[in-house]
């Protein structure tokens, strides 16, 4: 399996699994928003404990979460390196030329590593435990008041849906290539930054055009079904709202109200 999780879809029967997908959409927007309000040690402690416990929930070991960091790791010390050389303000630890460590810089670097492993996490916490098709139907009952202003909900509703559902695919996709690429003796790892761009293209090429006639697949194949978005369509599976959401939406107004407490009034 790719290492790319994000996206992915693992069945199960836990706590997690059996909430609404409106009410974990809802949850997880509330997440995000509050965690850019946290700013010291007591409020990250909060939405950290208060995230380990969606991870016990959801009944999927955290290494697997982990893995799915892994692909983004990269990406996290890139940012991370940024904010530490080029963050300015208090005691300066060290400084060579215009590269400087100071602790405004490190307690910047810390609380973006922070937000970023903890926006990761909700979010693939959302995508492991509802299947794409229930988040499209939660996101097109949650923005179903835009359709007074003629917004086209179930069309939005069903691209953002298509797109989750095969961001794996295309990864997994990208790794049969590159290690077609391998086989042919192309080394991924070598040269400067300017070989390492050449390596990337012949994967590129291939992955958009597969991309390209998968659309065209999928678009012929529902027109053949007589698919058509719509108010009027009819839904096998129908959202209920049930007692764990209500207690999930609780125990999360809780525990976010505090963090907001904690900025405001502390």
């Amino acid at each position: 399996m790719n290492k790319v999780m994000f996206g992915r879809f693992i069945p199960g029967h836990s706590w997690v699994h059996r909430m609404d997908p409106r009410a974990k959409l809802v949850l997880s927007f509330l997440y995000i928003a509050v965690v850019f309000l946290a700013n010291d040690f007591w409020t990250y402690l909060i939405m950290t404990v208060l995230l380990l416990a969606s991870v016990a929930a959801s009944a999927i070991p955290l290494k697997v979460y982990i893995r799915g960091l892994l692909p983004l790791f990269w990406l996290m010390i890139f940012t991370v390196l940024i904010q530490v050389f080029f963050g300015a303000g208090g005691h300066v630890y060290w400084q060579w030329g215009w590269l400087v460590v100071s602790q405004n810089g490190l307690n910047s670097a810390g609380l973006i590593l922070m937000r970023f492993v903890l926006i990761i996490l909700v979010s693939t916490i959302l995508t492991f435990t509802t299947e794409p098709l229930e988040i499209a139907d939660g996101i097109e009952s949650l923005l179903s008041p835009l359709r007074k202003v003629h917004f086209p909900v179930a069309t939005l509703a069903l691209m953002l849906s298509l797109a989750l559902r095969f961001v794996p695919t295309l990864m997994d996709e990208a790794e049969k290539i590159m290690n077609a690429q391998r086989s042919r003796g192309v080394d991924f790892g070598e040269g400067g930054l300017r070989q390492r761009i050449k390596t990337i293209v012949p994967i590129l090429i291939p992955l958009f055009v597969n991309a390209f006639n998968r659309a065209i697949e999928i678009s012929t194949a529902m027109e053949a079904r007589g698919y058509q978005d719509g108010e009027n369509r009819t839904k096998y599976r129908q959202l209920k709202w049930h007692g764990v959401d209500t207690v999930s939406l609780v125990i999360y107004v809780i525990s976010l109200g505090a963090v907001f407490a904690l900025r405001y009034f502390s």
